[in-house]
């Protein structure tokens, strides 16, 4: 499955479409304005949330926490002992699994993959539309929800990162 993202996503109070690769309506970001931190909800076609994404205020590193109605399902931080800048962890809620996101944060060229296996790639190659990467989860038992907002939470940090 792959999943059209738009890169201008992390604008504070922006709304737009995430595409499937047929053009189709899959998912509604809602950057979420006048909030002190950065909060953005991912939503079905009918407006239900599906995904809650929003940055921890009191953390010695930058950090997201994604959650599902209400409840925590995963913590995204740079990892602490990288010898590369863009190498984030995602430690999932249920404490025993991590995600692994390495390759060019910045540049849109990236993998997401959980104990060496491949879920999903993100890049803009294959796309000729300007200012849009794509997500294409490789596995057909992953989450396309969480792994889009894997995708947004790194390429926010990496920012802000590079701005800081």
């Amino acid at each position: 499955m792959r999943f059209l993202v738009r890169d201008r996503l992390l604008g504070i109070g922006d709304d737009y479409w995430i595409e499937d690769d047929q053009g189709n309506r899959v998912f509604l970001v809602d950057g979420k304005a006048m909030r002190l931190r950065d909060t953005f909800e991912l939503k079905d076609t009918q407006g239900r949330v599906l995904i809650d994404i929003r940055q921890k205020m009191f953390a010695l590193r930058d950090t997201m926490v994604i959650e599902r109605e209400g409840e925590p399902l995963a913590t995204i931080r740079r990892k602490r002992l990288s010898l590369l800048r863009n190498h984030y962890r995602v430690a999932l809620a249920d404490g025993r699994t991590e995600l692994d996101v390495s390759g060019k944060i910045l540049d849109r060229e990236f993998a997401v993959e959980y104990d060496g296996e491949l879920l999903a790639v993100i890049s803009r190659r294959w796309l000729r539309v300007r200012e849009t990467y794509g997500v294409d989860v490789v596995r057909d038992d992953a989450d396309p929800a969480l792994l889009i907002a894997v995708a947004v939470c790194v390429i926010h940090l990496a920012e802000k990162e590079r701005e800081g």
